[in-house]
């Protein structure tokens, strides 16, 4: 396998090693996660399935996320990250599955979910599930692209914080 120090390349290797698969359903990052997994020369080992649901009733129809939930809490909030993610899972039949939804900007934010608000979440097939709020509109340079860029890095690294510790 090609040596690089991207992410994406030691999920692929690493979860080749382990003979896990993963699924991918994504929201603000608009197919960003599942692009850079597919760069890797050997992803289709793991990689079946990817989604991009940016239209809530994308998350209802394909991932099963419950229309009280969106309107409870929204499409940008814990609640739906983890359904999404619960839901990919679901669909795919893969071991792993990451999830992202969130405020890339530059407009749609409010004082309440600013422009930079993402959630990924992990859900796998062994019962695992965690969610991690991210505040992105403090990075350096917060552009849309340099938004979606850096929610990619942190959902890929839940699957990696995950996979090193699944045997």
């Amino acid at each position: 396998m090609q040596k690089n120090s991207g992410v994406e390349f030691v999920i692929v290797e690493r979860l080749t090693k382990r003979k896990l698969t993963i699924a991918v359903c994504e929201s603000c990052t608009g197919g960003l996660i599942s692009k850079r997994i597919t760069d890797v020369p050997g992803a289709s080992t793991v990689f079946g399935y990817g989604v991009c649901t940016y239209a809530n009733e994308a998350k209802i129809k394909l991932l099963k996320v419950k229309k009280q939930t969106l309107d409870n809490y929204g499409a940008v909030s814990e609640q739906t990250a983890v359904e999404m993610a619960a839901g990919m899972l679901e669909l795919s039949g893969a071991d792993i599955a990451i999830s992202t939804t969130g405020i890339a900007g530059p407009g749609g934010g409010t004082n309440k979910k600013p422009v930079g608000l993402v959630y990924t979440a992990i859900c796998t097939k062994s019962g695992y599930a965690k969610c991690k709020k991210l505040m992105l509109g403090n990075i350096e340079n917060p552009t849309r692209e340099n938004i979606r860029h850096a929610a990619s890095d942190e959902a890929m690294q839940l699957v990696l914080d995950y996979s090193e510790n699944e045997r």
